[in-house]
């Protein structure tokens, strides 16, 4: 008899995991504090995967899933929680891999950023971005600067996502979410329609393409604030991955509009807590500067990560000094901090070191008590 579908939900909710593997040949498999872990239930056949499939997923993303080999999708389970949706075949057979998405908004205390970005979420124009692997949290840490937005000032929000995760209630802002594929066809064409909803801020969920890309950046220079997610590690490599998606004739002029249009870069990793009680988020926060305008706009990116180590005042930080403290104060352990770090050579001699713990970094001592990241 197959395994009812509301049961293995049941247990992620109840016992906090992050996802839900469920595979042709192998037990329900869940993610908890990042860690996988077999399930006590009967192996799965592919009868099982597909009554799943069929059962989660609507007629469009059937259709999608017969058509191109995938689909992703979003879906309510009751009032408990929103899971994310991956179905794809592999090997002739049906697999899905869910993510629980919580009902409930985190704060900026919650899940460790730094306090000098509220400031930076209520400028009237500009891109922010968040970047980071897959899994890294990109979509928590949009979806709480959102929600403090929209319980802070009046503003109009339109969320352009595939598929929409969190959903928002309407507080002091009015918000607008479109999912892609079947609200509007694309991120470009939603950014575009955008523009005439009177917005005063566009989430862009991701910008995976040179015409997002650059429909991002143009609704960022024409008055509108712009919050958008990247696949990629550290400030540094975030502008060069946007510069270097243009052709090179392109990019000396994509070099002067970023160096006006970027606000803030905030580059994050999510990491096993040293107890094995869950997970906590590390940070690179690059806030816009004359210093680093100048750098963008000439070509010295490489420059970056120093002049982030010296902005500290300026709520600045760089990812392996937030990895430094997250080590020294005990909540997480060397072998996660030096699989995560950008340079480590360089961190294994500041362990060594042990001097200027980063507990005394400006950006830390305000957030030394952060709460776990999920």
């Amino acid at each position: 008899m197959p395994i009812p579908i509301a049961e293995l939900l049941r247990f992620v909710v109840e016992n906090g995991c992050s996802d839900l593997h469920l595979v042709v040949g192998r037990e329900p498999t869940v993610r908890v504090s990042g860690e996988l872990r077999s399930l006590n239930k009967p192996k799965l056949g592919s009868d099982d995967t597909v009554a799943f499939m069929k059962s989660l997923a609507s007629e469009r993303s059937q259709r999608e899933l017969e058509e191109v080999g995938s689909a992703d999708f979003g879906f309510q389970f009751g009032d408990r929680a929103r899971f994310r949706v991956s179905v794809f075949r592999q090997k002739g057979y049906i697999s899905l891999v869910l993510r629980q998405i919580p009902n409930r908004f985190l704060t900026f205390e919650e899940i460790g950023l730094p306090q000098s970005l509220k400031n930076s979420v209520f400028k009237t124009r500009g891109l922010i971005l968040v970047t980071g692997p897959t899994g890294s949290g990109k979509t928590t840490t949009l979806a709480t600067i959102v929600q403090f937005i929209n319980q802070q000032t009046d503003r109009h929000i339109i969320t352009l996502e595939d598929p929409i995760e969190y959903y928002f209630s309407h507080e002091k802002s009015v918000i607008t979410q479109r999912e892609i594929g079947v609200d509007v066809p694309s991120f470009p064409e939603g950014i575009r329609r955008a523009l005439r909803q009177d917005p005063d801020v566009i989430l862009v969920g991701e910008m995976r393409d040179l015409d997002t890309i650059q429909s991002a950046i143009t609704a960022a220079e024409t008055g509108h604030l712009v919050f958008a997610t990247l696949h990629t590690t550290g400030a540094a490599r975030t502008v060069n991955r946007i510069i270097d998606a243009f052709p090179t004739n392109q990019q000396e002029q994509i070099r002067a509009q970023l160096s006006v249009a970027i606000e803030a870069v905030i580059s994050q990793a999510l990491l096993s807590r040293a107890n094995g009680k869950g997970v906590v988020a590390a940070f690179e926060v690059m806030v816009m500067s004359p210093s680093i305008a100048n750098l963008i706009r000439d070509n010295r990116v490489h420059q970056l990560p120093s002049e982030i180590q010296t902005g500290g005042s300026k709520g600045m930080v760089l990812l392996d000094d937030s990895l430094f403290h997250l080590y020294v104060t005990g909540q997480i352990s060397y072998s996660e901090a030096i699989l995560h770090a950008q340079n480590p050579s360089e961190f294994q001699q500041k362990v060594k070191a042990r001097q200027g713990s980063t507990a005394h970094h400006p950006v830390f001592q305000q957030d030394l008590n952060a709460a776990p990241r999920r």
